[in-house]
């Protein structure tokens, strides 16, 4: 037997044996580590110990062409939570729960996340971010961001467009100014440990955020409200799907205002406006709820395209004019229609036709066999070559994000038929800016300007970063014609269909238009009227576009457009500070309390209505069928040349 000693020696000597062999592994493991790992460990390391920060930079102003802020960046605040670092994340999620009034087993949820950083909440205010700061709760930190904001709610929005949640440029001149306006983010690198406690070693590098660019619109705050208040009147007045306006400075292409209904918050740009329409949408799959939030985004004067119906006539005219194929003075006759190539293409007025014309009354009674007659002189090359002068062939190049093109003909199928009715503004759609920036070259003598929302950018010190300066495309037609066109123009209002757009003192010229609307590929009983004009005629300052979409009721230009322009023409033009000229007539009938009752026995409905405006007459029709159709005024009372108040209701008898 083994002496108890020889077997303890030998149970020592292996351990120390084991001992060594795990003293070898662990000084292999470590050599390996700090030899063969320790590159990528030290990198790894140095990863986990670096909190890096982003700086937001903060979202610059868009404002009128006077300094009014239209769009600004505030200071809001959210909550954050480092899970590692808190100590009672039950008692700390109530607490903060009664803060910021979110659900308490919600910040719960958000807490017991495997992350090493939590955003709880964004968008507090001050007195929430001043509270949570005194609970001193260990994990929790506030931290400062920039919120966009309207201060105007509504005001321009479809032309400011919104933003997304993270503050990028989302529709609007928002979007399309996005890289100005976002600025650069700036970056804060420092050591810290899990609870984001800085490291005694540990070296900070901060790089400044460099802060968004201003924008400085062509629009003015001023004639914008004008414009959103008659487009408001007139949508609840007609109870219209849609009304627009746009202005323009003939002279420049800058555009004034813009506006169209229905509208939205951009404060809230996913939620409309409209109780009704918020369920409406709140009750959508995902798929019809970003539909419906495109379309209600979409600005329908850059967007959309449109028949502009008589309107288009005024450039028709010109070409014929430009082109020396008519004068103003020139007789037609209108027999209620006209033969094309043996299609029968008839006057709005077939039942009791215009008879003998001048081109600057046809223009006025927008009577179509006259606009057949010019095309068929024009002929379908040079027809499209102007139009194509005209700027209605491509876009305007307006900057303003996804602008529409117009629809024109195929030159090729097109066919004196299909060139006839565009004559007189069917068959060829366009966008309401192209037609304005066309018609604005008439008020320039002929020269066609590019259109612009955007005079300058600043940054956000002040200084000029670039400036937008005005555009001449081409010359259009010469400045005899365009003068020419002034004169009809203000004919229209004066002594036609358009008198509902006169105001005492400004020479106001115009035209108004209705034309049947296009639906599932033919055209329907809707309507969409216009009215198209400028002033004052012997020196255009303001061109104002104004759209009525499917109007209820009173359906025609001059009853449901013009009216509208005029508001905004007469608050524009004395804001403007252009003075009242007033003719010797006006001042006249200004210091008489009496008006004489103008003829309009044998003239249209529509015409009718137009005419009595611009008497400052009412009306009304007996009998009243309710349809809003049009039809031939058969007789009147009180008669024409009766003297009678003004303000009275003058009678039109029908069938």
């Amino acid at each position: 037997m083994k002496s108890p000693a020889i077997r303890s020696r030998k149970r020592i000597i292996f351990a120390f044996g084991l001992f060594c062999a795990l003293l070898l592994a662990v000084c292999i493991k470590v050599g390996y580590i700090q030899i063969v790992q320790g590159e990528e460990l030290t990198k790894k390391a140095i990863a986990q110990q670096t909190n890096d920060e982003a700086i937001e930079a903060k979202r610059g102003e868009i404002r009128d062409r006077n300094g009014k802020e239209l769009a600004v960046s505030t200071i809001c605040y959210s909550l954050w939570a480092r899970p590692a670092a808190m100590e009672d994340k039950d008692s700390a999620a109530v607490a903060l729960a009664e803060i910021t009034d979110m659900d308490a087993e919600e910040i719960k949820e958000m807490v017991n996340q495997d992350k090493s950083l939590v955003k709880i909440a964004k968008y507090l205010d001050s007195g929430a971010a001043e509270e949570i700061r005194k609970a001193d709760m260990p994990g929790v930190s506030i931290t400062e961001e920039s919120k966009r904001s309207y201060p105007l709610g509504e005001f321009a929005s479809h032309l400011l467009g919104s933003v997304t949640d993270d503050n990028n440029g989302l529709t609007g001149l928002e979007q399309k100014y996005n890289g100005y306006l976002k600025g650069v983010s700036g970056r804060w690198l420092k050591n810290t440990d899990a609870s984001g406690n800085p490291l005694a070693y540990g070296a900070d590098k901060y790089y400044e955020a460099e802060n968004g660019a201003t924008l400085l619109l062509t629009i003015d705050e001023v004639l914008q409200h004008y414009t959103e208040k008659a487009i408001a009147s007139v949508a609840k007045t007609t109870k219209a799907d849609r009304v627009s306006c746009l202005i323009m400075d003939p002279k420049t292409g800058e555009i004034l205002a813009a506006a169209s209904t229905p509208g939205f918050d951009p404060n809230y740009p996913r939620i409309p406006t409209d109780e009704v329409e918020a369920k409406k949408l709140g009750s959508m799959n995902e798929k019809k709820q970003m539909e419906y939030l495109n379309e209600m985004w979409r600005d329908p004067l850059f967007n959309d395209t449109y028949e502009p119906g008589s309107t288009a006539k005024l450039v028709t005219t010109s070409i014929a004019l430009e082109e020396g194929l008519t004068d103003t003075s020139e007789g037609f006759v209108c027999t209620g229609s006209i033969e094309l190539y043996g299609e029968t293409l008839k006057c709005w007025r077939s039942e009791n036709p215009h008879g003998h014309q001048t081109l600057t009354e046809a223009v006025g009674n927008s009577c179509n066999p006259v606009f057949v007659t010019l095309s068929t002189r024009i002929g379908l090359e040079k027809y499209y070559k102007y139009l194509e002068l005209f700027g209605l062939t491509q876009k305007t190049g307006v900057d303003f994000p996804g602008e529409a093109n117009s629809i024109l003909q195929n030159k090729e199928t097109a066919g004196p038929i299909g060139l006839a009715t565009m004559a007189y503004g069917q068959g060829i759609a366009m966008t309401p800016v192209q037609l304005l920036t066309a018609a604005c070259a008439l008020g320039n003598d002929g020269k066609l300007m590019k259109p612009r929302l955007v005079k300058e950018i600043r940054s956000d010190k002040g200084e000029t970063i670039k400036k937008f300066q005005s555009e001449v495309v081409r010359q259009v037609v010469s400045n005899e014609t365009a003068d020419e066109m002034c004169l009809i123009m203000e004919s229209v209002v004066e002594e036609g269909g358009a008198g509902t757009a006169k105001i005492e003192g400004y020479r106001v010229g115009g035209k108004t238009g209705t034309a049947n609307k296009v639906i599932n590929g033919k055209y329907s009983e809707t309507v969409c009227s216009s009215f198209i004009g400028m002033a004052p005629m012997d020196d255009p300052k303001i061109a104002v576009l104004f759209i009525v979409d499917n109007p209820k009721g009173q359906i025609y230009g001059s009853a449901t457009a013009a009216p509208g322009a005029r508001q905004v023409l007469e608050n524009a033009l004395r804001y403007m500070k252009v003075e009242p000229d007033y003719t010797a007539a006006e001042r006249q009938a200004n210091s008489k309390k009496t008006v004489t009752v103008p003829n309009v026995t044998g003239e249209s409905y529509s015409e009718a209505i137009g005419i009595l405006g611009g008497a400052e007459l009412k009306h009304k029709v007996s009998p009243d069928m309710g349809d809003g159709g049009d039809f031939i005024v058969k007789d009147q009372y009180p008669k024409a040349g009766d003297e009678i108040e003004k303000t009275d209701t003058v009678y039109l008898y029908r069938k």
